[in-house]
C-alpha cells in the first residue's frame, strides 16, 4: 500500500494524525525534502527506509515504489502541504493504477491556509471577497494562457500567488493590467508556519520593493485583495440575531 501524505504547511505539529499513524508505520518514505519539515522523519520507526525526492526523479520514485511494493512493504509519500496543490501527485497515481498497485490520499494543511493563519486573516469576508483564486506566474514550467495573472485579477477575488516570488516586478505589472490598483492591500508570508515564518503587509505596487527589502527570495506566497485589510466588511448573517437558520429562528427588530 501507498499513502500520499500531506505533510502540512512547516511546523511539524500540523501534520494530521492520520498522516502521523502513516509515518510510524511506515517502511519506507519518500518525501519532498526542499520543503518538507525533516522533524516530521522523527515519527518514522527503526529500520525504515528513507528517501528524499528533491534529489529523485519520477522513474526514481516509482521504482522505490514498485520494490516495496514487491517486499510487502508500506511506503509513505510525503509531500508538502497539501498534496492536491502543486504536488504532481497525479503523474505518480496514474502509473501506480496502470501497475494495479493500491493507493490512498492523506490531505494536509495547505501553506495557503497556514499563510492565512500567519497573518491572522479570513480570506471570505463577506461583501469583499467570497471566492479565493489559487495561482502561480509562469516560468521554467508554464502556465495555460485562459489563467492568466490578468485574467484572474479582473475578478477582484482574493488571489493567493504561489511559486512566483522571483517575479514579483512583472507579478505586480501585470496584477495591475488586470484591474487592481497599484494600493491595493497585499501580503507577502514567508516560510508560513515556520520557525522562521515572515509577514510583511504591503500593496500591489510595493510587492518587488518589499521582498527586496528584507531579503526575501524564495518559499513565500503572495496574498492579493481587499481582505489583507479587512478594514470594511458585513457582519456574517449566519449569527446576526435577526437572521433565521436551520437551527435558530431570528428575532425581528
Amino acid at each position: 500500500m501507498i499513502h500520499f501524505v500531506g505533510a502540512g504547511s512547516g511546523a511539524a505539529d500540523l501534520i494530521t494524525v492520520r498522516g502521523k499513524n502513516y509515518l510510524e508505520a511506515a517502511d519506507v518514505i519518500i518525501y519532498a525534502g526542499s520543503l518538507v519539515n525533516p522533524q516530521l522523519l522523527d515519527y518514522a520507526k527503526e529500520g525504515c527506509q528513507i528517501y528524499n525526492s528533491a534529489e529523485m526523479t519520477l522513474e526514481e520514485v516509482l521504482e522505490v515504489m514498485f520494490a516495496a511494493e514487491k517486499d510487502g512493504k508500506t511506503t509513505v509519500r510525503l509531500h508538502t502541504g497539501d498534496p492536491c496543490l502543486f504536488g504532481a501527485i497525479r503523474e505518480q497515481m496514474d502509473v501506480l493504477e496502470e501497475k494495479e498497485i493500491k493507493y490512498d490520499s492523506c490531505p494536509g494543511v495547505s501553506s495557503f491556509c497556514g499563510a492565512a493563519s500567519a497573518l491572522n486573516l479570513e480570506y471570505t469576508l463577506p461583501d469583499v471577497s467570497q471566492s479565493v483564486i489559487i495561482t502561480r506566474m509562469a516560468g521554467r514550467t508554464p502556465v495555460p494562457t485562459k489563467e492568466s495573472i490578468e485574467s484572474f485579477a479582473s475578478h477582484h477575488a482574493t488571489m493567493v500567488v504561489f511559486l512566483s516570488t522571483g517575479m514579483l516586478e512583472e507579478l505586480s505589472q501585470r496584477l495591475i493590467e488586470g484591474g487592481y490598483t497599484a494600493d491595493t492591500p497585499a501580503a507577502i508570508v514567508y516560510k508560513a508556519t515556520w520557525p522562521d515564518e515572515k509577514t510583511f503587509v504591503c500593496t500591489v505596487g510595493t510587492l518587488a520593493q518589499t521582498a527586496k527589502e528584507h531579503n526575501i527570495t524564495k518559499t513565500a506566497l503572495m496574498i492579493i485583495g481587499d481582505v489583507v485589510a479587512h478594514n470594511h466588511y458585513d457582519r456574517s448573517e449566519l449569527y446576526n440575531p435577526e437572521f433565521t437558520t436551520e437551527f435558530r429562528k431570528g428575532t425581528i427588530r
